[in-house]
């Protein structure tokens, strides 16, 4: 198999070279015509009327036939220029037998003829939808452009001439005052934006209108009601060039839809997860209903009640059925819930309905081990083994406890002349129980249709990296996790301790850390106490999902309350817990990504990030610890450099420490990137970016000169890269690799030249998983 390789090779390289000049269309038959492509689309409005940009893409959509061999991203319009597979069609012997049969059945492709496109069918599409956008009397039309040198060759050319649209003139409710259904349905369709006198006509409007007051009636106790009973009619001929609306009820609409449903009786079981032992019955009264448990059962009282959102006689509402269903899935301990309201009392004064819930336990314990490859933020890579233990249910309230043990062994991507020669390895053991709500006073606000967590966590960290030092890590916090709002999240790491141990160094290591006092000072064992706050918006602007945003805004703070409490005793100078001093200092960063959508319902996105931090010691230390400190550069950052491979500002090491990297830290960072994102064909999807920034510093260091925050030298300071890059996303997870072309270099040795990389020198390749923003 491996000695044909070559061969197979080599003949498809003689197929590619003879395509261009061989018949595509040999085989065809009289009347058959080789569909080549859209020469154009021509949409004429009216005089003055600009048409929507949604109905432009669904127009355009109609007639996106590729053709044989498309140009990607360009399709339907421009096809490349060697049609392999059509050739082989044409010239090859289907019934060809060896390395001939088997080059035909993997590249031959069958032609698109302009009867499979169908222009006439894609015509009528196109003024069927401007018909049902208002756009009456529209017309489309086609003609084939034959090709000149081939007959049996030709491309489409789509006409469409567009109409004015039609605005609604009138309106005629339902207008049943007797009948609370229509009077609630008709107060519904007055406050409808779309259903306003001068809109225009347009059928989908007219169904999300339906669908509006649908959701809307089955929150309100019409559990049964559905938007087909719902009817327009529409009229143009009252008014000329104008609409008439009258809104109905379908005549045969069931009398169950028109009853307005109250919650009654609310029942709820919890099931053993074995079937063939389902246990013994407990029933036990509450709040919401009765609840029965089959025993044994690790569950506390209160839990699954807490999580529905039914109350008897109040009006039956679909959005508490899922508000309930979202809530106890949450909980991570079910394998599976139901939800079945069934009518109790069909009296015509006062119907209610009765809510069954089963709930039926998962497995508590989950054990996992994994060997895979890892990808960092800060651009190292390799082999790891992460083994997990989790208990879902730890004291019967969905309490979540995790034990995780993790190795690795990394070394940082990238090529180029800033390639690291870092190499590391790493253990490291986290313990954590996580509570689903806030074991904190209700002074927070946030949202109870959401889980809300209190996670409290206990790690020890080593880190080895060879030729200079040895590290351990020990911290401890509780965070608060909760969501005010629909879009917005909050994240409050109310106390967390870190202890950083340099346990042993090298003599390398030493004679750097000589050189550099400041950053030798970062690098002392110390004392982290820490309180942080952590604020995300994540929203898209329409519901179309056209316009995105994602802030998030981080402050940090460290040692004020430890340095106010010895301050309290009398103690002056510098500050110690347990015989080690202790870290004070604040930390802001806040990042902004803006994505945009480039043509409605396509998956080509203009993404962008700006990215701004600053953090200052002060008190109890003179350096913010090495861990805290800022670098850019890596996979997620300017993809042209490699981690830690420039800043901070125009600074650069000396050449017998440019592997180091331990001084290309700052305390301020800019960074700003620009991707373009866009599918290629399956799961494998493009990029192309360009990414800006650096690091500096906000106090000056005489031993890193040019690296002080400056305005007069802030431009020349900011990094600047491009790249292109390919991701292929398996929908749990994305796989990426960019490489990046380095455009131009801070240092002031590089050049006199804004460009001043030498092409050699200038690229980097980063692997990693997850998109980089």
């Amino acid at each position: 198999m491996h000695r044909k390789s070559p061969l197979i090779a080599l003949a498809a390289l003689l197929l590619l070279i003879l395509a261009a000049g061989c018949s595509t269309t040999r085989r065809l038959t009289d009347g058959e015509v080789l569909y080549t492509g859209v020469k154009k689309v021509t949409i004429n409005p009216s005089e003055g009327e600009k048409l929507p940009d949604a109905l432009v893409g669904e127009l355009k959509s109609t007639i996106d036939v590729k053709p044989n061999n498309p140009m990607p991203f360009m399709s339907p319009y421009v096809r490349t220029p060697f049609p392999i597979g059509l050739w082989v069609y044409n010239n090859w012997d289907p019934d060809a037998k060896g390395l001939k049969g088997w080059l035909y059945r993997n590249l031959v492709a069958q032609p698109v003829l302009i009867s499979d496109v169908r222009p006439q069918v894609r015509t009528d599409m196109m003024e069927k939808i401007l018909a049902d956008n208002g756009y009456f009397g529209s017309t489309a039309h086609y003609e084939l452009i034959y090709d000149k040198k081939n007959p049996k060759k030709a491309r489409i050319d789509y006409t469409v001439n567009v109409s004015e649209p039609y605005p609604i003139d009138s309106i005629i409710y339902i207008d049943r005052p007797d009948d609370p259904i229509t009077h609630f349905i008709d107060s519904l369709a007055m406050r409808n934006p779309y259903l306003q006198k001068g809109s225009i006509f347009c059928v989908d409007s007219l169904s999300d209108v339906r669908i509006n007051i649908t959701n809307r009636l089955r929150n309100r106790g019409y559990y049964y009601f559905r938007p087909e009973y719902i009817q327009f009619y529409a009229d143009s001929l009252i008014t000329p060039h104008h609409i008439a609306i009258k809104m109905d009820l379908d005549p045969t609409v069931p009398a169950v839809a028109l009853r307005q449903y109250k919650v009654g009786n609310v029942y709820t079981t919890v099931e053993r997860r074995s079937k063939r032992h389902p246990g013994i019955p407990d029933t036990i009264q509450t709040k919401r209903g009765e609840l029965i448990v089959y025993r044994p059962a690790h569950l506390r009282k209160n839990l699954v009640p807490g999580c529905i959102t039914f109350r008897e006689g109040r009006l039956f509402s679909v959005r508490d059925m899922d508000r309930t269903q979202e809530r106890l899935s949450r909980l991570g301990i079910f394998q599976s819930v139901e939800i079945q309201p069934f009518p109790a009392d069909t009296s015509a004064t006062n119907p209610t309905m009765d809510v069954f819930i089963t709930c039926r336990f998962d497995r508590p314990m989950e054990a996992s081990i994994e060997v895979n490859a890892t990808s960092k933020s800060n651009s190292y890579l390799g082999p790891g083994v992460i083994f997990g233990l989790t208990h879902n249910n730890l004291f019967g309230g969905a309490e979540r406890f995790s034990l995780k043990l993790n190795a690795s062994y990394e070394w940082q991507t990238g090529s180029g002349a800033n390639r690291s020669i870092f190499n590391s390895y790493e253990f490291g053991l986290t313990a954590s129980v996580a509570f689903p709500r806030l074991l904190a006073p209700n002074f927070i606000r946030r949202r109870q249709r959401d889980l809300n967590w209190t996670t409290v966590s206990l790690g020890a960290d080593l880190l080895n990296r060879p030729h200079y030092f040895k590290m351990a890590e020990f911290n401890a916090g509780i965070i608060y996790d909760w969501k005010p709002t629909r879009n917005t999240s909050s994240s409050l790491t109310l106390f967390k301790l870190t202890y950083n141990k340099l346990m042993s160094t090298t003599t390398e290591f030493d004679s750097i850390m000589n050189l550099n006092p400041s950053v030798a000072l970062s690098f002392q064992s110390q004392f982290i106490p820490q309180l942080s706050y952590t604020y995300t918006i994540d929203k898209f602007l329409e519901r179309e999902k056209i316009n995105g945003i994602t802030f998030t805004g981080t402050f940090t703070e460290a040692g004020n309350l430890f340095d106010g409490i010895w301050s309290l005793a009398g103690v002056k100078g510098q500050k110690k817990l347990f015989g080690t001093p202790f870290s004070q200092f604040v930390k802001g960063q806040a990042q902004l990504v803006y994505s945009r959508r480039l043509f409605p319902k396509s998956d080509q996105w203009i993404v962008s990030r700006v990215l701004i931090g600053a953090e200052h010691a002060y008190g109890n230390s003179s350096e913010v610890p090495y861990s805290e400190q800022f670098y850019i550069g890596g996979a997620n950052s300017i993809r042209a450099f490699t981690v830690r491979s420039i800043g901070p500002g125009s600074y650069r090491p000396p050449v017998g420490e440019r592997d180091s990297y331990f001084d290309q830290t700052g305390t301020f960072k800019l960074e700003m990137n620009v991707e373009y994102r866009f599918p290629i064909v399956g799961i494998l999807h493009g990029a192309v970016f360009v990414d800006a920034g650096n690091i500096w510093l906000l106090k000056k260091d005489p031993l890193r000169p040019g690296g002080l925050l400056e305005g007069k030298t802030f431009l020349r300071d900011i990094a600047l890269g491009t790249g292109v890059g390919l991701r292929v996303d398996i929908g749990v997870m994305v796989i990426r690799g960019d490489l990046g072309y380095g455009l131009h270099t801070p240092w002031y040795d590089a050049g006199p030249h804004y460009f001043n990389i030498p092409f050699k020198k200038a690229f980097a390749f980063h692997l990693a998983i997850g998109y980089p923003f």
